[in-house]
């Protein structure tokens, strides 16, 4: 095994949010900042896996586990203030198609 897996789902992680960022919307948003979490999540189980198996040094992996974690944290704070706000937004009727 190589690091090619942990090459592809890595850049998806910028990939898919750049989407996110032009979601139209807080459920749309919601839905797409969830692939972004599963992208940076999966690229944290490919970095574990590469140094399990000895293809990567644990100490060269460390910074990048580091900052997969601190971005995976970050989005999933994301999520749940975009979920808290959706269902805030739904309470007092403010619900459109636009910002549904």
């Amino acid at each position: 095994m190589t690091g090619g897996s942990c090459f592809r789902c890595g850049p998806a992680v910028g990939a898919n949010y750049r989407a996110v960022c032009r979601s139209r919307s807080d459920k749309e948003f919601i839905a797409k900042i969830g692939v972004v979490i599963e992208e940076a999540d999966e690229t944290a189980f490919w970095l574990e896996l590469l140094v399990e198996a000895a293809v990567v040094a644990p100490a060269a992996a460390k910074s990048l586990w580091k900052e997969t974690d601190e971005l995976t944290r970050i989005f999933v704070s994301s999520r749940e203030t975009a979920g808290r706000r959706r269902r805030l937004k739904r309470r007092r009727g403010q619900t459109t198609e636009s910002n549904d």
